[in-house]
């Protein structure tokens, strides 16, 4: 099938690596132009490097996405840099640990950037001849509350960041955008924090992982290839989904 990304024109925000680098991997794979952001300048321009030997365009800036300024101004470069915009993936998270900021990091870092990131984007999306596109990156955690999910920060917010996408997705279309939600469970990569947990906390690891029917934690290809499809013309008519990547490790109907 082809999904009618070629050269279309993408910011993924938080692509230096995990699922976010995935996803820019695999929107350049599909002929995408992209302008990428993270927070640490020497791992993004390495995955900027990688994502260019695909033949596609590639601009790479080390932004804060809670930093407002910093944020918008990287969104209005990306379209003057790339001719406009046709997609946005929202993808940084402050992560789920339970220091005593977390609650402020999380809605800075999960919440406030995605707000300001449509904001900014939405003109440029709405000029797009393909039809303009918003993807937020959430989490399994937001749609249960047994572990690894609970009382915390990380799936309250984004929860929170489902409820806002769900209210775009039913404003935006009038101007051609689309908006869609996609929720990652347990995903495992070096470096990421499943992977820290299968080696400081086994136990813990391993009982999650006995609750997944496809007998595995997932990996970053698999929640990217989702995103691109729900961010291509091939799902034209999709918004206001929420897609569950998560080798059925939700119980619920």
């Amino acid at each position: 099938m082809d999904l009618g990304l070629d050269g279309a024109r993408v910011i993924v925000t938080g692509a230096s690596r995990g699922i976010g680098r995935a996803i820019a991997q695999t929107f350049a794979e599909e002929g995408a132009d992209l302008a990428v952001c993270a927070r640490t300048a020497e791992p993004l321009e390495r995955a900027a490097e990688e994502l260019r030997a695909t033949g596609r365009r590639v601009l790479a800036e080390p932004v804060d996405v809670a930093d407002e300024a910093g944020l918008r101004g990287f969104v209005d470069r990306a379209a003057r840099e790339l001719g406009g915009l046709d997609v946005v993936v929202s993808n940084v998270s402050g992560g789920s640990s339970t220091t005593p900021d977390q609650w402020e990091r999380n809605f800075a870092t999960d919440l406030l950037p995605l707000v300001r990131l449509t904001e900014q984007a939405e003109p440029h999306l709405a000029a797009s001849s393909r039809g303009g596109a918003i993807v937020a990156i959430s989490t399994t955690s937001a749609l249960h509350v047994t572990a690894p999910s609970g009382p915390g920060a990380y799936g309250a917010i984004k929860a929170a960041v489902n409820h806002h996408v769900a209210a775009l997705a039913r404003t935006l279309p009038e101007k051609g955008i689309r908006v869609n939600t996609v929720s990652p469970g347990p995903i495992e990569f070096e470096g990421g924090g499943w992977a820290r947990r299968r080696e400081r906390q086994p136990d813990f690891y391993q009982a999650i992982r006995s609750r997944i029917p496809s007998g595995r934690l997932g990996r970053p290809e698999e929640v990217a290839r989702a995103v691109v499809f729900l961010a291509s013309p091939a799902a034209s008519f999709i918004t206001g989904a929420n897609l569950v990547v998560d080798g059925g490790f939700l119980d619920r109907v």
